[in-house]
């Protein structure tokens, strides 16, 4: 059983911006600590072979200059490469191109804090509509199989199971209130607040196939 209160409140987020060559980005950023070495969090990150078994089979070249394609999912070139500090890397999903920054730092208590910028350039009207949890609650997924996976002993974990309990009512909670979070930290980053959580509100329907309020 998966305590989806803890689960979300494990996660801290935060929304602003950044300015690119190619103009200003929005910088969606989510962070929990895990109990395990910097060095483990990182192989569990990069080690192909180890990548599937908490988020989804991955080809390609992964080290610097490398291209690596996730399956059904983005792909991109690994730009800069600091094990196991971290990693940048473009992502590249459906004919655009947005870019992960990775850093793993030691935490007092000998665990790891694992901090990930997804960079992206997106216009207001789409801002307006979905906000930061369009791809903030993807990230939460993610971040809860790193965590199974690693309090798991580093057993992998069940697509099927996972499959299954996001479309259950549990799951659909999870997605439900790590949106809403999103939409406070979108509010709490400067966004109008009625239409910050309006937007979390749309992008959770859009997860769970909800209708939104």
């Amino acid at each position: 059983m998966i305590d989806v209160t803890y689960q979300v409140s494990a996660v801290q987020r935060r929304v602003g911006t950044r300015t690119l060559p190619a103009g200003q980005a929005r910088v969606s950023t989510i962070s929990r600590t895990y109990d395990a070495a910097p060095e483990d969090v990182w192989d569990a990150c990069t080690n192909p072979e180890r990548i599937p078994r908490w988020f989804l089979p991955v080809t390609g070249d992964l080290r610097l200059h490398g291209r690596y394609q996730l399956a059904g999912n983005a792909g991109g070139t690994i730009e800069r490469c600091d094990p196991p500090k971290g990693f940048t890397a473009t992502w590249e999903l459906g004919g655009e191109v947005s870019w992960i920054e990775l850093r793993l730092t030691s935490s007092p208590d000998g665990g790891t804090l694992f901090e990930l910028e997804h960079i992206a350039h997106v216009d207001d009207e789409r801002w307006d509509q979905f906000g930061p949890a369009a791809v903030g609650v993807g990230w939460e997924l993610g971040l809860l199989g790193l965590a199974l996976h690693l309090t798991g002993g580093g057993a992998p974990v069940d697509p099927a199971e996972v499959a299954t309990w996001t479309a259950s009512e549990q799951g659909r909670g999870f997605i439900t209130a790590a949106a809403e979070r999103w939409g406070e930290a979108d509010a709490a980053g400067g966004s109008d607040p009625a239409k910050a959580h309006a937007a979390a509100a749309r992008t959770a329907a859009f997860y769970t196939g909800a209708e939104p309020a």
